[in-house]
């Protein structure tokens, strides 16, 4: 790969989660204080993710597949994604809000397709170079959260009094703006099923669904949905937690979880190698409950260890299950269906276990506010530990541990 086609590889993945990272780490925050916004409307703002999962394949599948170029597409999406920003960060009720969020969601998700689908068309050998560029997306998310703490202090207490919170929009819609029109100068990558017919049920992944008929994918299956659920009470509760209990620069904080992410993912051949897919699996689930009764059991005071070794396990608990779920996914595919394959079981999490788990995220915040407006965020943090604690010893017993081939665990 030329130097001049890497770097503009890596700029484009590092602005690309740079911009989500920007505001949807503190969106569960600022939506309350700003916003006057009830558990189940944050619930509602952050489910517009999940039915941005949902749309994204029908916008590739029936445009940037057969029509135009990706980058043309990505770069459009994102110029739009600017404005709707933008108008975002002038809102000044979640009526108002909420159509700008669902708008920018819908069209945000499929980008993530897309700068994948333009990185691996100018590899030779993607499954050896995609990591180092991929990686800089890990950079941007992390960047973009110690600006909001480290550089401005959006999420400090005076900030978040005084409103500053609004501003990781437009920060957001600027890099979002940048990526627009930067997309334009990328590699050219054409369409990849140009003149041919693609069906709804291509589109959707329905083909892989024979995948279902084994007991085991079945039983993989159900669980990647049920464990959904907790991953959205983090995505969702973790900052308004950490800013509501006094921790100092929340956002730059839950930064670790970025760094714990990039280098458990180098240890996951490790892991299959030594302890097998269904231990790595289970592994993951466990640092859900842990993680969960850090939070439920930890403070800012003596125990402030406890927050922070429960921000760093998301390495564990992200890429054990999810990421070790796609390649054991890629696995069971034949070559046919590995992309429908891929497709279903990001429906499945992404949308709707995660549309789900926002929604009960919602109704549990809501169930336990007081009436001065805090959470008691240890009955909060204890649902989540439970149910993960439940999904683990359902998988463990009906999952019947197998092998995977060397070749399907490359990172």
């Amino acid at each position: 790969m030329k130097s001049l086609t890497r770097f503009q590889l890596s700029t484009m993945m590092f602005l690309e989660f740079f911009i989500w990272g920007g505001w949807f780490v503190t969106l569960g925050t600022f939506l309350p204080q700003n916003l006057d916004a009830s558990g189940a409307q944050t619930a509602m703002a952050f489910s517009t993710q999940s039915w941005g999962a949902i749309v994204a394949p029908f916008i590739i599948g029936l445009i940037a597949d057969r029509f135009f170029n990706a980058e043309r597409i990505l770069g459009v999406l994102h110029l739009i994604g600017a404005l709707l920003l933008y108008m975002m960060f002038q809102a000044e009720d979640f009526s108002n809000f909420y159509p700008y969020v669902l708008g920018y969601m819908i069209i945000y998700m499929p980008t993530l397709a897309l700068v994948n689908s333009i990185s691996f068309f100018q590899m030779s050998d993607p499954s050896k170079q995609f990591s180092s560029i991929r990686v800089f997306g890990t950079m941007g998310w992390i960047i973009s959260g110690l600006i909001i703490s480290f550089v401005f202090a959006w999420d400090s207490a005076e900030g978040r009094s005084e409103g500053m919170l609004r501003y990781t929009f437009l920060m957001a819609a600027v890099a979002s703006a940048v990526l627009g029109l930067f997309s334009f100068s990328l590699p050219k990558t054409p369409p990849s099923s140009k003149g041919e017919k693609v069906s709804i049920s291509d589109i959707l992944g329905l083909e892989a669904i024979s995948l279902l008929k084994g007991k085991n994918f079945l039983i993989f299956f159900i669980s990647s949905i049920l464990i959904s659920i907790p991953l959205a009470f983090y995505y969702q509760n973790a900052n308004p937690f950490l800013s509501e209990i006094g921790m100092e620069d929340p956002t730059g904080k839950m930064t670790i979880g970025q760094v714990s992410e990039a280098l458990f993912l180098l240890l996951i051949p490790y892991f299959f190698k030594k302890f097998g897919f269904k231990i790595t699996i289970l592994a993951g689930m466990l640092a859900w409950t842990v993680r969960y009764l850090l939070f439920a059991y930890g403070d800012t005071g003596e125990l402030a260890f406890m927050l922070i070794i429960g921000i760093a396990l998301h390495g564990i608990c992200y890429d054990f299950f999810f990421v070790s779920g796609q390649i054991y996914t890629d696995s069971k595919a034949g070559p046919k269906i590995k992309s429908a394959a891929q497709g279903l079981i990001t429906l499945a999490t992404y949308g709707v276990g995660m549309l789900i788990g926002f929604w009960v995220a919602g109704q549990v915040s809501d169930m336990y506010l007081n009436a001065d407006g805090s959470h008691s965020w240890e009955e909060i943090w204890i649902f989540p530990a439970a149910f993960a604690f439940v999904v683990l010893i359902l998988f463990a017993i009906f999952f019947k541990d197998e092998k995977i081939a060397k070749k399907d665990i490359e990172i």
